[in-house]
């Protein structure tokens, strides 16, 4: 994956709160379906979700947020790997050209 697909992927507390407020589709928000299908089915969990999810919305994007921050991190390791990989060929490829 590209890395600058999984930044455009990145959520904001704000919008997933204003998804919770206006609509109740911030599971939806965060790509969790199924619990989006079953927070509509239990209305809300009968009121209790919808109270424990305005507090936890921060959590729940943080934690979203965090997956795609160590994806992002695993692709930046590979590309610097890579380059090191190109430099230490040039390297040595230049060493064997040059005589001692």
């Amino acid at each position: 994956m590209n890395k600058h697909y999984l930044m455009s992927r990145m959520k904001s507390t704000g919008t997933a709160y204003l998804c919770w407020f206006f609509l109740g589709v911030h599971y939806a928000y965060l790509g969790k379906w199924g619990l989006q299908f079953l927070y509509w089915f239990t209305l809300g969990g009968f009121g209790i979700w919808i109270l424990i999810d305005l507090f936890h919305i921060p959590t729940k994007v943080s934690n979203h947020n965090m997956q795609i921050s160590m994806q992002i991190d695993r692709i930046e390791k590979n590309e610097l790997e890579q380059a090191h990989a190109r430099n230490m060929a040039l390297v040595n490829a230049s060493a064997q050209k040059t005589p001692a």
